[in-house]
């Protein structure tokens, strides 16, 4: 079938796409909310696209679909078809490398705040991420660098000034006395920034743009805006991290339209349970009957949606996750374990009634 005789028979659903080169291997995974609308957009307006589209529109022979229920398993599923195929033309989830971490050392011998690929696990670092823009951490660690002068470029550290100390980057530490105490003080507060318990250096930061503002120093303003965004961005990050790492026992509904369904059991950054349900075809008692023992048998005692600690291979899908219960898209709620230990169907026959609203229906 010719490429744009089958472009006009895509549904307008949500799905994913698999564009294919002239050997059959995928090139490129997209998602959409609507298929037909998404992939036909490739071939309108090309003078207006980015040069990687044009190549990729080039290269493109055919192209396969896979149609999902919701946008969010359209996400989901993008997700796991890139880390299946690598697509040369998905470089950002296909390469490692742009996932970074930002590194903390305690030791007071040894005090740094620094960006790295690869964590080094040794009992006085402290880690934050991992995350998937280089660019953010580093304008996140330079701005608070620069603003509390802790970007010493003395590694020996011998009493004797460093570059940056004359440059009025660096509060001293390589002279030591009460600079490295100043030092080890920010550390901490640094610490607990990134731990969402101390807000205030986003505050400091936000005076010192005002004020430079109110001065009509507007690059100096500028150049902290952007600090503090980044910050704020990694601050998101970590709450993202926070909340799957809590591995908590999620049901979310979504409407798909007046009579059906969607329901889904995530735990950690894993769905473990999903089905479509038609609330027309199906009488109360089974639908709650039905939602209870998938709630039992993927929550209780089931290890593989647990994950300890947020690694590079989960971090994606942990954001769309987190993205998709924040959004309008759907209701959700949390299942406590206490009422999955004591099998206390009360509470959870309400939660359920309650999520999906049966008794309007």
């Amino acid at each position: 079938m010719d490429l744009k005789d089958k472009i006009k028979s895509l549904p307008l659903s949500p799905g994913v796409y698999l564009m294919k080169n002239s050997y059959g291997d995928i090139i490129y995974v997209g998602k959409s909310k609507s298929l037909k609308n998404r992939v036909s957009s490739y071939f309108q307006n090309s003078r207006n696209h980015p040069p990687k589209i044009e190549r990729l529109i080039k290269t493109l022979k055919d192209f396969d679909y896979i149609l999902t229920d919701t946008e969010f398993e359209a996400f989901m599923l993008e997700c796991e078809l890139i880390k299946k195929f690598q697509p040369i033309y998905n470089k950002q989830m296909k390469s490692t490398a742009s996932y970074i971490y930002i590194e903390i050392d305690t030791d007071k011998a040894n005090l740094s705040v620094k960006t790295v690929n690869v964590p080094n696990e040794k009992h006085s670092n402290v880690h934050f991420g991992p995350y998937t823009s280089k660019n953010t951490v580093e304008k996140a660690i330079q701005g608070i660098k620069e603003f509390y002068k802790i970007d010493c470029s003395s590694s020996s550290k011998r009493n004797t000034p460093c570059l940056n100390y004359s440059l009025g980057l660096c509060i001293g530490m390589c002279l030591g006395g009460k600079a490295l105490e100043k030092h080890a003080e920010i550390t901490n507060r640094i610490i607990n920034l990134f731990n969402g318990e101390d807000m205030n250096i986003i505050e400091e930061m936000e005076q010192k743009m005002i004020f430079s503002s109110k001065n009509y120093d507007f690059e100096t303003a500028a150049k902290y805006r952007d600090y503090i965004s980044a910050i704020k961005s990694l601050i998101n990050k970590e709450k993202v991290i926070e909340f799957a790492e809590a591995n908590r026992n999620i049901l979310v509904v979504e409407n798909l339209d007046d009579s059906k369904i969607k329901l889904f059991l995530i735990k950690g950054n894993k769905i473990l349970f999903k089905e479509k349900y038609d609330l027309s075809d199906i009488n109360e008692m089974q639908l709650l009957s039905n939602i209870k023992k998938n709630i039992m048998n993927y929550f209780k005692n089931n290890e593989s949606g647990i994950i300890k600690k947020i690694s590079k291979e989960d971090i994606d899908e942990a954001q769309i996750i987190y993205s998709y219960l924040k959004s309008n898209n759907c209701n959700y709620v949390i299942i406590p374990n206490e009422w999955l230990d004591t099998n206390d169907e009360a509470n959870i026959e309400s939660m359920i009634s309650g999520l999906i609203n049966l008794d309007s229906k």
